[in-house]
């Protein structure tokens, strides 16, 4: 008699995948879904498969959650100084490392010039490039100090900064390189009055200027120690040739990079992947 007569067969089910490790990704998918490198004695994840039922069939479950987000996701700064910053990102996806990218050059707010009173230009720059050229100047003052200007508010202490330039070359003099370091921070506000129809207005009263100060800059705590200048004193602004003058004023608001370039707090921002 054959063996195996009599008994009853065993039931077969196409979903019984022996050869498959239940619980666990077998090693190349893991380095597929992970892409694991090292740092130091730390293994960088980096997920490239964000679909949560991508490894259903091992009982894994491949869904984003918070939670796991916050157990695994780290940063560890590798370089610190005034100029640049460099910093791993553990347990991130490359997608979300790009959306961080994204959101340093385009969504973080700094301080720049926004408008230039330009009371006297006689150089070879035209008014327009010299605005420009000023409004690309970098400021060393924390952003976090000051409001945003709206269309509906007055220029004051609280949402606008307030710049002086006035050089000149006389002549008979050689040629002069003007440079950021004479741009002069104007802690009471405006000095240029506005012009008035009103030719009867009191003369007592105090001229109207293009800011509404209410106090003092100087007096603000953060800034007696720190005064606000630009960040790199020796960045040339113009050359000014005998007999030639810049007088203006230029007043500085709060803005990010989405609306100009100016805003940017960053010359440029990248990732790559750190190597397995």
């Amino acid at each position: 008699m054959a063996e195996g007569v009599g008994e009853e067969k065993k039931k077969f089910s196409i979903w019984d995948l022996p050869d498959v490790p239940m619980g666990q990704v077998p090693p190349h998918l893991e380095l597929q879904r992970s892409r694991v490198s090292c740092n130091k004695d730390a293994p960088i994840h980096t997920e490239s498969i964000q679909y949560s039922g991508a490894y259903a069939s091992m009982g894994i479950d491949n869904s984003s959650r918070l939670d796991r987000f916050s157990n695994n996701f780290r940063v560890e700064v590798v370089q610190l100084n005034k100029d640049d910053m460099e910093f791993d990102m553990i347990g991130i996806d490359a997608a979300i490392a790009n959306s961080f990218r994204g959101i340093l050059i385009a969504e973080l707010p700094t301080m720049a010039i926004e408008k230039v009173l330009i009371a006297n230009n006689t150089s070879i720059i035209q008014d327009e490039v010299l605005a420009h050229r000023l409004g690309l100047v970098p400021i060393r003052v924390d952003p976090r100090l000051f409001e945003y200007l709206s269309e509906n508010d007055q220029p004051n202490e609280k949402n606008t900064i307030v710049f002086k330039l006035h050089v000149q070359c006389k002549r008979g003099r050689p040629r002069i390189t003007v440079k950021l370091d004479a741009l002069k921070w104007l802690p009471n506000g405006s000095e240029l009055v506005k012009e008035t129809r009103n030719a009867t207005s009191d003369s007592s009263s105090k001229p109207e200027t293009y800011t509404y100060f209410g106090c003092s800059q100087e007096t603000i705590p953060e800034f007696v120690k720190n005064p606000i200048i630009p960040k790199y004193p020796d960045i040339i602004i113009a050359k000014l040739g005998p007999g030639q003058e810049i007088e203006l004023e230029a007043h500085a608001v709060k803005g990010i990079g989405k609306t100009h370039a100016k805003w940017s707090p960053v010359a440029t921002a990248w990732y790559r992947m750190l190597p397995e």
